[in-house]
């Protein structure tokens, strides 16, 4: 009865097909489950991690607001090695987890592959076979069976081996967008696992700056405090003469300002140059800190934006651009002068921007870097009351990098620091460019 026979051929090829598949299934969630119950257990310990650095950071914000000491600086530092190395460990597990992640998303795709190629072969022998037997007359059919009723019940299923087939198809379809959104997903996932790594290096560059700047700070102070309020004391008076230089040399260079030169301010153009709650300690412009300390200032007020961060927190760049110069103003005796390590950036939309008081600088002049890119860590060498970032905006075309002795004529103790000094008219203010907080 060859059409009884077609009918049965394709119903066992379906049948086989469905089998493959389900084994297929049950293999992939045994392994898949594996792989989650460890996901699941990093997943705990991340967040078990995360609720420590809140309370580091709650004990470094407490620490801020006391005095200025050598217990409560190294007290800080200490903090702040505990967080990052905290921080380390949680962007570890995060690296590990989305490893387990992308074998289990592998581990689905491989068993979705195999199975759709297996219901693609059983789907095309069934087709085959009810194409076969379609061709065959209706009239031979009769002849040859035992009688009209098993005809038309050999008519009966073969319909419903066609209806079966169809729904084959339509759940190959699905199956296959399902393949591409698994296929989508580790593609994500790769891109995570990326960022990820590139975290680590920034907080393990950031735990050896912070390492660095205890070690200097013991070595400067012999843990001594008054040593260390020497230091202090010194770096206030030695500020003091540094910008009345600086602002000798602002009035000697009193280069006009084009206004066709100055970018359109809009936020956003600029990103924030830390990473997390911003938390600025004075803005730009005429501030109550530069009001009181006129002889610092001049009267032209405060030229950047001073962010809050523990010594070591990467500093990102604030747009993509070429590093102009990079430069350090505690030069010989000029301990505590003005900017301390800086680092300058010049974009191509007309902008500089100034990145001071570092602890440590991972850029070189002549650089290219991209929006983001880690070009130092944050500390508070040169004149700083704490550890912060100034973040400065220039007009690019009357910024020059040059010795502040070069144009004053002066051979005092800071006459060699290198800087960039635009005229005062060459200071934007960097909350006109920055996202809102």
């Amino acid at each position: 009865m060859r059409y009884t026979y077609a009918v049965i051929g394709s119903a066992v090829a379906l049948l086989m097909t469905a089998t493959t598949i389900a084994y297929a299934q049950t293999a992939s969630t045994t392994s898949s489950s594996s792989l989650q119950s460890q996901i699941d257990a990093n997943t705990s310990q991340i967040q078990q991690l995360d609720t420590e650095i809140a309370q580091y950071q709650q004990a470094l914000d407490a620490t801020t607001k006391k005095s200025q000491t050598l217990q409560n600086s190294l007290t800080q530092i200490n903090l702040s090695i505990k967080k990052t190395t905290t921080s380390i460990t949680v962007t570890t597990k995060q690296i590990s987890t989305t490893q387990l992640q992308l074998q289990q998303l592998q581990t689905q795709i491989t068993s979705k592959q195999k199975a759709i190629q297996e219901e693609e072969a059983g789907l095309a022998e069934s087709i085959r076979i009810l194409n076969e037997s379609d061709q065959q007359p209706l009239a031979v059919a009769l002849l040859s069976s035992d009688g009209l009723e098993s005809t038309w019940e050999d008519v009966d299923q073969s319909e419903t081996i066609q209806n079966a087939v169809s729904d084959s198809i339509t759940k190959l379809n699905s199956d296959k967008q399902s393949l591409s959104q698994s296929e989508n997903q580790t593609q994500q996932k790769n891109t995570q696992l990326v960022q990820q790594k590139s975290n680590l290096s920034a907080q393990q560059g950031s735990l050896s700056a912070t390492k660095s700047a205890q070690n200097q700070l013991l070595a400067q102070t012999k843990s001594q405090e008054s040593t260390y309020q020497q230091i202090i004391a010194q770096k206030q008076a030695q500020e003091a003469s540094f910008e009345q230089q600086l602002n000798d040399l602002k009035a000697q260079y009193n280069q006009a300002v084009n206004p066709d030169q100055i970018t359109q301010a809009a936020p956003g153009v600029l990103q924030w140059p830390i990473a997390g709650t911003i938390r600025i300690t004075q803005y730009f412009g005429d501030t109550p800190f530069a009001n009181q300390h006129e002889a610092l200032y001049s009267g032209h007020g405060h030229d950047g934006l001073d962010i809050a961060a523990p010594i070591g927190t990467p500093v990102h760049a604030a747009l993509g651009g070429t590093i102009l110069a990079t430069g350090n103003t505690d030069v010989g005796a000029c301990v505590g002068g003005s900017f301390g390590k800086w680092v300058m950036i010049k974009h191509n939309n007309g902008l500089n921007t100034m990145y001071a008081h570092l602890s440590q600088i991972t850029a070189v002049a002549g650089q290219a870097v991209a929006t983001g890119d880690v070009i130092g860590y944050s500390g508070e060498t040169g004149y700083a009351t704490g550890p912060h970032l100034h973040f400065g905006v220039y007009v690019s075309a009357v910024t020059k990098i040059i010795p502040l002795g070069q144009a004053t004529g002066g051979n005092g103790a800071c006459s060699k620091a290198v800087m960039p000094v635009p005229p005062v008219s060459g200071y934007l203010n960097p909350l006109n460019y920055l996202p809102t907080t």
